[in-house]
């Protein structure tokens, strides 16, 4: 039976998913003891719902969606989550002497023995995804436990309520680690923890948009938001002025961190967490989503010794990523990079990063300034927000530094302007700028249920206007993978400025607006909507996205 069977890259590669060149290089690269099916979707290269199609075919092992599933809930006591969580399964039925489970890896013997052995049935498995199993957990699981305490609370005195915000055991420190880690699970961005006048609503942003995952009872908020400002060091006594925190906490295994800020509103403090996971590879620059063109601009620009580079867009529009790939590929020992951020967000070995603290007196326009004593060769500002940061950042440039930093503007063009409008002089403006970086962040098209369609008239008008032809276009049905959205993961656009000879001059004579925009055509610049657009093309993501972020002049 072992020797028919065929080795998964090579189903992979006869079903078309793969080619043989991804997968040899996969096989090289993948560190020792790692599964190839997990080295592949690491890179990109294979969605895990394919993975799971091929495993059903090579194993004979049914594979099962558990998007709606009737679970029997009284197995789950047979199955501690404990043990469910670290061999990732979940129990489906029983039949007589058999327990169905599902799996992410059926070829696990070891906690199929375990389970046997814990449960006294016959262990019968079948395939999952990875993600759809831990969805479910953490649905199913905790879904009742100690719920009902907390539902049926009354307003304690203070001293038991304090007990309660710091036992480890008690119903509200498992409610905020519950929702922690769904939202690490759904791979949510932001949560959002919103007082209403007689509810509590928690909402997640997923792939940029909000969604509502659960509402609480009112008499619930005072404890939830005093567990969270615990975990992050807040003052739970002080309830008028906005403070802003952070919480290190390990979930499942893996290290995550949290900025929390909190602000008081009408009905109580809203908090906002977002989720820093320090193990996502947003590190290297090839795999931002950067078009052939613009990045080969873009790695001219970040290349020069000298020189401001700015990356502009709105919050959450992937402008640190950036910034960060950046730096990692400048990053080697012949330089001396120094960066002022607020806060620091990503900590990069090798890279002296600073913390901006008001409070002290350590503002960026301080920060930068000792900086320039320190001999540094790349700087890095986190924003610049003021006229004295960008004066002393203009100066850093034209002595020789490379900076490099975020500004908040609509587009690359209005950068310009908008530097010009803080009170910079226009020659300094011409002689510093290198170039600038518009970016946003659109939702892409989900692996497993895209199909093709055709294009509407009215996307046929829009590309036509931007001279492109568009003949189908792909979109997502809904499925089990991406909550029927259509949508699973996001992707960058950007519109790379690269300032020449020529917009110097402009910039320098102070000349209108529409002849930067003028020679920025001239020079074959791809305006956002433009590389929306072609990555409608490449079937990545739809034209109503683009839309959403673009506006089509």
């Amino acid at each position: 039976m072992q020797q028919t069977r065929k080795r998964l890259g090579d189903l992979l590669v006869e079903s078309g998913l793969l080619t043989e060149n991804q997968l040899q290089t996969t096989l090289k690269e993948k560190s020792q003891g790692q599964k190839l099916g997990d080295a592949l979707l690491q890179r990109g290269y294979i969605t895990e719902q394919q993975l799971i199609e091929v495993l059903e075919f090579q194993l004979g092992i049914p594979h099962i969606s558990l998007y709606r599933y009737p679970f029997d809930t009284k197995l789950f006591n047979l199955v501690p989550k404990e043990i469910a969580k670290r061999n990732q399964l979940i129990p489906l039925k029983k039949e007589g002497d058999k327990l169905f489970v599902a799996m992410a890896d059926p070829m696990d013997f070891f906690a199929i023995d375990d389970l046997r052995l814990s449960t006294g049935f016959q262990i019968e498995t079948a395939i999952a995804t990875k993600d759809d199993i831990l969805r479910a957990i953490n649905k199913y699981y905790d879904i009742d436990e100690g719920f009902e305490e907390l539902m049926g609370t009354l307003p304690e005195t203070r001293s038991t309520q304090e007990e309660k915000i710091n036992d480890q055991d008690s119903p509200i420190v498992r409610l905020v680690n519950q929702l922690l880690s769904n939202a690490v699970v759904l791979k949510a961005s932001d949560v959002h923890i919103d007082p209403q006048e007689t509810k509590v609503v928690i909402r997640y942003r997923i792939d940029g948009i909000l969604r509502t995952e659960r509402v609480l009872p009112k008499h619930m908020q005072s404890l939830l938001i005093a567990r969270i400002k615990i975990m992050s060091n807040l003052d739970i006594t002080e309830h008028r002025i906005p403070q802003d925190g952070r919480i290190k906490v390990n979930l499942d295994f893996h290290p995550i961190d949290l900025r929390v800020s909190s602000l008081p509103t009408v009905f109580g403090e809203k908090i906002v967490m977002r989720i820093l996971d320090l193990g996502s590879s947003l590190n290297d620059i090839n795999k931002l989503g950067f078009n052939k063109l613009n990045l080969n601009r873009f790695m001219k620009m970040i290349e020069k010794p000298t020189g401001i580079v700015l990356i502009t867009g709105p919050t959450g529009s992937g402008k640190s990523s950036t910034l960060y790939a950046a730096l990692n590929k400048l990053n080697s020992e012949e330089v001396n990079i120094i960066t002022v951020e607020d806060p620091v967000e990503y900590q990069v070995e090798g890279v002296n990063q600073i913390q901006v603290s008001p409070n002290v007196g350590m503002t960026f326009a301080t920060g930068l300034r000792s900086i320039l004593r320190q001999d540094p060769n790349i700087i890095m500002v986190g924003e610049i927000r003021d006229k004295e940061t960008v004066e002393v950042a203009i100066r850093a440039s034209l002595t020789g530094h490379l900076v490099l930093s975020t500004i908040h503007t609509n587009d690359s063009l209005s950068t310009v302007t908008r530097l010009v409008d803080m009170g910079v002089e226009p020659f300094l403006v011409a002689s510093s700028l290198s170039g600038i970086v518009a970016q946003r962040l659109i939702r892409r098209v989900c692996r497993d249920c895209a199909e093709e369609q055709v294009p509407s008239k009215r996307e046929v008008e829009i590309f036509a206007k931007r001279g492109m032809r568009i003949d189908k276009i792909i979109r997502g049905r809904g499925c089990s993978s991406c909550s029927m959205t259509g949508y699973k993961g996001r992707i960058a656009i950007h519109e790379v400025l690269v300032i020449n000879d020529e917009m110097k001059q402009v910039i320098m004579n102070g000349e209108s607006f529409t002849k930067l925009r003028e020679l920025a055509i001239k020079n074959k610049m791809i305006f956002l909507i433009d590389d929306g657009l072609l990555k409608v093309k490449q079937g990545l993501t739809t034209t109503e996205e683009v839309l959403r972020v673009a506006i089509p002049e």
